[in-house]
């Protein structure tokens, strides 16, 4: 193909160093510039991959438990007509289901063994069009929450904790107290363990119980549902969702959707992303300003090179061109390199880390610290372009510097001793 001249010595510096030891060592120095940028661009999108599937598996088993949007009353009193309230967020085109639900803290004993839990009271008709893990119980454990019965659902992980089954009984402490001759006693009510659910959320497996809202309303006094659940078409809209129905419904409302009921994970997640990417992307610029000392030293080395090309007629643009093309080929083979060797570990993690745990003998995500046990991934265009557009840029920046000073080189110093 008939390309330019300053493309073709370009590409031929490129390749070149094989013969003799100063090109030899300029051309392992490229080779160390070219893997540096390749092991940055691939950490970065391997790390950010894992982080995008670390927070997509453990908001998917969130909102498996929880709604997407929560309407309480601004007084704190219980919401007479939920129904109507309902069909009031329903003429939102987002929100597709609606249901009550009472929510309080409470302790749960059994025997010498005492523990803290939420207690939400649902209604076994509505919650499963709001939530996925009651959808799941529809047919089975959750058929057994009926008024009056005080029948409960606990978490695979507070059974096991408590040594408790299907048919035994736990006591829940609830807050306050009644007034006795002996003084404040706590109040406490005997409930039986009707079945057992599993979220896969540990946090929720350990510490969530639920019971009939009818039941939830007379253990906490609170006179009727404390709020509504709704769940959305698009979880992704419910900081819009939940502006656009608090302006609706007014100041006698409190709309808030799971990104701010769960503020701390939610912000938690998106500050660490945002550092790691800022983190690692100077791994990467660190590897491709290595390419400033092999172009510092492929110009020293081609002096005499530069000094003929410029008799024959080349002009400094042209010496510039040359040694920025050279340069810019190293950063595009790292960085095709590293999106290579990152998306192959990226898409494969789920077969990698089960491996290198059966290797080690070791459980790098203990559920009971990381909310899950197993390494998820998700590589997404929106991180992977910019990692390589920017390993690019980058690339490119470091040539200015030594192909500049290519361009400068007088010929007739260069020819001096030639």
């Amino acid at each position: 193909m008939n390309w330019p001249y300053e493309i073709r010595i370009g590409w031929r510096y490129t390749r070149a160093g094989r013969a003799g030891r100063r090109n030899g060592f300029i051309s392992f120095i490229s080779g160390v510039s070219m893997l540096g940028i390749s092991l940055g661009v691939a950490a970065l999108i391997i790390v950010l991959s894992v982080m995008n599937g670390f927070q997509k598996e453990v908001r998917d088993r969130m909102l498996g438990v929880i709604a997407h949007v929560e309407i309480h009353a601004a007084d704190g009193q219980p919401i007479e007509d939920w129904q109507a309230l309902a069909r009031r967020a329903a003429q939102d085109p987002q929100v597709k289901a609606a249901a009550p639900f009472v929510a309080a803290q409470a302790l749960v004993a059994r025997g010498e063994d005492m523990r803290g839990t939420m207690i939400r009271g649902i209604s076994p008709a509505d919650e499963p069009g709001v939530t996925p893990l009651a959808a799941k119980l529809r047919d089975g454990e959750l058929a057994t929450l009926q008024p009056g019965q005080w029948n409960v659902l606990i978490g695979l992980q507070m059974a096991r904790s408590l040594g408790v089954a299907p048919g035994d009984t736990i006591a829940l402490v609830t807050p306050g107290g009644q007034t006795t001759p002996a003084g404040v006693v706590p109040r406490l009510k005997q409930v039986t363990v009707s079945g057992v659910f599993e979220a896969g959320h540990y946090e929720y497996d350990s510490g969530l119980v639920l019971m009939h809202i009818d039941d939830a309303a007379r253990l906490f006094r609170t006179g009727g549902p404390q709020g509504i659940q709704l769940r959305l078409a698009d979880q992704q809209a419910a900081r819009e969702v939940s502006a656009r129905l608090g302006s609706q419904l007014g100041t006698a409302f409190l709309v808030r959707d799971w990104t701010r009921t769960n503020a701390a994970w939610y912000d938690a997640v998106q500050i660490e992303k945002r550092m790691m990417f800022i983190i690692l992307t100077l791994i990467v610029a660190v590897a491709a300003f290595n390419l400033v000392s092999t172009l510092v030293m492929t110009v020293t080395d081609k002096q005499s090179d530069i000094a003929i090309l410029r008799t024959l007629g080349a002009s400094p643009r042209s010496i510039m061109a040359i040694f920025m093309v050279q340069g810019a080929t190293s950063g595009v083979i790292g960085t095709l390199g590293g999106l290579a060797l990152g998306l192959a570990v990226a898409f494969n993690v789920d077969v990698i880390v089960p491996a290198l745990e059966r290797l080690f003998n070791a459980s790098f995500l203990p559920g009971s610290i990381y909310l899950i046990s197993s390494m998820p991934s998700d590589p997404q265009a929106a991180d992977i372009v910019p990692i390589g557009l920017i390993s690019l840029a980058l690339a490119f920046v470091a040539t200015l510097y030594p192909s500049w000073r290519a361009s400068r080189v007088n010929p007739a110093e260069a020819l001096r001793y030639e």
